[in-house]
């Protein structure tokens, strides 16, 4: 286990987890009150006999936030935390709502580790099928990575942002609503997304990707997860203005993806060149023109 997750762990659950695993292959650790621990690596799962107590999950918690809970009230009010080094901690139990909204969490009694794990070079088979060296600057076509959860879009979304960033010396705005590809901390990415990017992070997508175009002057803009009505009015000012768009989406396949009707707005206009298709955890399936027609 990468040594600052463990170190955010309860006493008693560190313990527990000790030296019983290939912590370099974990993708999620799983804690729920009085519930078995469980270790997700990939389609596999470890389950543990031990099960945290109240005081066990307390003591994560206030490790985890740093013995000062309210600090991260607003990020809390979205479900999760996040962790030096890009790792996300989701929250489950009883909220406390004010004016429709969360406010805060009076009981929490589940919580999702989601270790960050950036793979380089994860990206390199993909890239000669999306840039275009025949101009100078270099640029890349409009890109959508489509996969279930779990399989890496977004590891692989973030190597692109990297090498494209690093190699290609494009400029790129990233739009991290949920701080998981950037992983940023007060501010500071704590995943290596390339020395010409620019994160918005944790700020609605729609509105992270204006401001960028509008502030950051980028040749690509970068978002994990697209979808939705005020993504696809944002993707719009992205396109009228030129710059190209790198994005994921959730689907099992090609198919899949062009039938969500939350995509409709932004599949309607044809604009996407390449699709990129993860069918098992890190495996690319194959690469698309925009006609859909397979490329690799």
């Amino acid at each position: 286990m990468p040594e600052n997750i463990h170190s955010f762990l309860g006493t008693e659950i560190a313990l527990q987890f000790g030296s019983a695993t290939d912590f370099n292959k974990v993708s999620e650790i799983r804690l729920r009150t009085d519930k078995p621990m469980i270790l997700q690596m990939g389609k596999h799962e470890q389950v543990f006999d031990y099960r945290p107590s109240a005081n066990d999950m307390r003591e994560t918690i206030e490790r985890i936030s740093q013995y000062s809970f309210y600090a991260f009230e607003q990020e809390l009010a979205m479900g999760y935390i996040t962790l030096p080094g890009g790792h996300r901690v989701g929250v489950a139990g009883q909220v406390v709502i004010e004016n429709n909204a969360v406010k805060g969490w009076r009981h929490i009694s589940g919580l999702n580790i989601r270790v960050a794990h950036s793979i380089k070079g994860c990206a390199d088979e993909v890239l000669p099928h999306i840039l275009n060296r025949t101009s100078f600057p270099y640029t890349i076509a409009h890109t959508m990575i489509i996969s279930p959860p779990g399989f890496g879009k977004t590891t692989l979304l973030r190597d692109i942002v990297r090498q494209i960033s690093d190699s290609e010396k494009l400029t790129v705005g990233l739009a991290d609503e949920r701080s998981e590809v950037a992983g940023c901390f007060h501010g500071i990415a704590q995943n290596d997304v390339g020395i010409r990017t620019d994160v918005i992070d944790g700020c609605p997508k729609a509105l992270a990707m204006v401001m960028l175009l509008r502030a950051m002057s980028p040749n690509v803009i970068a978002v994990d997860e697209l979808g939705g009505e005020q993504d696809a009015h944002a993707v719009d000012a992205v396109i009228n203005a030129g710059v190209k768009l790198l994005c994921t989406v959730h689907g099992n396949d090609f198919n899949d993806a062009m039938a969500n009707p939350a995509l409709k707005p932004v599949l309607g206009r044809a604009v996407f060149e390449r699709f990129i298709v993860l069918n098992a955890p890190g495996k690319i399936a194959g690469v698309y023109n925009g006609s859909g027609h397979h490329v690799t």
